[in-house]
């Protein structure tokens, strides 16, 4: 059944990404009417986040911001599939690296690194700065159910050379890089919910008392990894602007859980900034500490 199911779609996805973009957004507006309007994915979780961590602003200001979250979301995925068809030249246009001289800098020393990003603005597309970094990009993913799915996540996302590696095979893969002289940049998006067995640290985030991944930092002490922070912003549709925030270039100088708290309390201006652009259908909140 899940091999029928992906027979059944990839056709689908392959002539959605090659519809020009005018078009292609056009389908994205219908997207959303299907999904906002029609079937109303995960409303209540949306809205009950929004209501939980921007209290401050009115129930209208709220439901603008939803309408928006929507719409970019369904503009968020579909440019996913859109990379399946898009030149690098047309992709290095519409997604801009401020700054890629400082990590640069890092594969000059030769200090590998991690890159902690965050469910904001376009984390899809974050994926194709591989070329440009200077050393091998390993980017790290929870796999999908469906392996014929996670096969064709796994081929878009690598497209530009980018290591996909599933959580469970990053320790090892770390260690074998260090034992091999191997540089490489590490990502992983640590702005979620972490499982219960593996929470060791709680902080406030959009003012809520939750549990962190910490995982990130432990990883740069135990290996000895810098830590930098990308933060992408949404220019336009269809358009985006990354640039790197360095954290810590020696993380074992720092108290246990302060790189985390660096790296969240920098999401949170970004969310606060646009809140629209923040992954609001995750049940971030669902764990809060009493």
């Amino acid at each position: 059944m899940q091999f029928l199911v992906y027979i059944l779609a990839y056709p689908l996805l392959w002539l959605i990404s090659i519809l020009p973009f005018p078009i292609f957004y056009l389908f994205s507006d219908f997207v959303y009417f299907l999904i906002y309007r029609v079937i109303g994915y995960r409303k209540k979780v949306v809205r009950a986040n929004l209501a939980l961590t921007l209290p401050h602003l009115s129930d209208a200001e709220r439901k603008d911001i939803e309408k928006k979250f929507y719409k970019h979301m369904c503009d968020m995925f579909l440019e996913m599939v859109k990379t399946m068809s898009m030149s690098p030249e047309e992709m290095e246009r519409r997604f801009h690296v401020t700054n890629i001289d400082l990590v640069l800098d890092y594969a000059k020393k030769g200090k590998s690194v991690i890159l902690v990003a965050s469910h904001y603005a376009s984390y899809e597309w974050l994926l194709t700065i591989n070329p440009k970094l200077g050393f091998q990009g390993v980017a790290v993913y929870k796999k999908l159910a469906n392996p014929y799915f996670d096969k064709l996540v796994r081929k878009i996302r690598s497209k530009y050379n980018t290591e996909m590696i599933e959580t469970r095979k990053a320790i090892p893969t770390m260690a074998q890089n260090q034992r091999n002289g191997v540089l490489a940049m590490y990502g992983l998006a640590s702005d979620q919910s972490p499982k219960l067995d593996r929470i060791f640290h709680s902080m406030k985030f959009m003012g809520v008392e939750v549990p962190v991944h910490t995982g990130a930092e432990m990883l740069a002490k135990k290996y000895d990894l810098a830590v930098i922070m990308v933060k992408v912003e949404k220019v336009k549709r269809g358009f985006y602007e990354a640039t790197f925030l360095s954290l810590a270039d020696n993380p074992k100088d720092f108290e246990d859980f302060q790189i985390t708290e660096m790296y969240l309390k920098e999401v949170e201006k970004q969310i606060l900034a646009k809140p629209e652009f923040y992954l609001w259908t995750h049940k971030r909140w669902k764990h809060r500490v009493k």
